[in-house]
């Protein structure tokens, strides 16, 4: 009798310890979980660190890492080529100087455009289609898109420039995707690609959006042509007084380095 009531204490011993064992193991999985929910949501910003003239820099990301979403920042690398880029907020009178220093180069760039731009410049926009231009998404209202935590906010953003982009052009849009200020999480990366977008950051770009701070010719050419290296994303903003001054010559000099240009379709081939 005695020996049965031992046996029972000792079971019920195991039993205690399997529980502790066991509930600690689901806490640990759920604390799990929940931080790799956490890290997926955290809002980056994307950045760059040049460290030598003439090379690639590093980002926050790297480009293996990037893929596994259908995103980019810049190229291979191999040979000396360039993707410039444009983020149009909104129009300013400087974009017609840009179309013109880009047909006089044979120079096809893309355009990312937000609803305020189609809205106040749909004849600007269907130049830069006819003049064989992309016009990728920067979204419809240029909101901080970390903060989209649920595919509804996320596509709405997206699919309401679609909508104006083909009332206005006829067509639909390239499924181009560029997060507005570089702000971004790994889920909307995912949530882009499900929709089919291709996200593109850049591997270049400087200071050129403050309207009422414009970098001199000087400044702007020392960091677009010191920091341009092979399978550079260039990212400029129509905004610019100074981008629309300079680009004819810009674009000159990158060719005077070796420098050829080619389009985003590229990347993604």
């Amino acid at each position: 009798m005695r020996m049965e009531k031992c046996k029972q204490i000792a079971f019920t011993i195991l039993l205690c310890v399997a529980a502790y064992v066991l509930g600690g193991r689901v806490a640990m999985l759920v604390d799990h979980h929940k931080q790799e929910v956490m890290s997926r949501s955290v809002e980056e910003n994307w950045g760059l660190s040049f460290s030598s003239p003439g090379q690639p820099p590093k980002a926050n990301a790297t480009a293996e890492e990037l893929k596994q979403y259908d995103a980019y920042y810049i190229g291979d690398g191999k040979e000396k080529v360039i993707y410039l880029t444009f983020d149009a907020g909104y129009e300013n009178g400087y974009t017609p100087a840009i179309l013109d220093a880009l047909k006089k180069h044979n120079v096809t760039a893309t355009f990312f455009i937000v609803g305020n731009y189609i809205k106040t410049s749909p004849d600007l926009v269907k130049r830069m289609i006819e003049e064989g231009h992309t016009v990728g998404n920067h979204t419809y209202t240029h909101p901080n898109m970390s903060k989209m935590n649920t595919m509804e906010t996320f596509r709405k953003e997206l699919e309401n420039l679609e909508i104006d982009f083909e009332k206005v052009t006829g067509k639909e849009m390239t499924k181009y995707y560029r997060p507005p200020q570089g702000k971004y999480n790994v889920n909307n990366l995912k949530m882009a690609k499900e929709l089919g977008y291709k996200t593109f950051f850049w591997s270049l770009a400087y200071v050129d959006w403050y309207t009422d701070k414009q970098p001199t010719k000087e400044e702007a050419f020392d960091k677009l042509l010191g920091r341009i290296h092979p399978g550079a994303i260039v990212l400029l903003h129509s905004t610019s007084k100074t981008n629309s001054e300079i680009l004819d010559e810009l674009i000159q000099k990158w060719k005077e380095m070796g420098y050829t240009f080619d389009t985003l379709d590229h990347l993604v081939q």
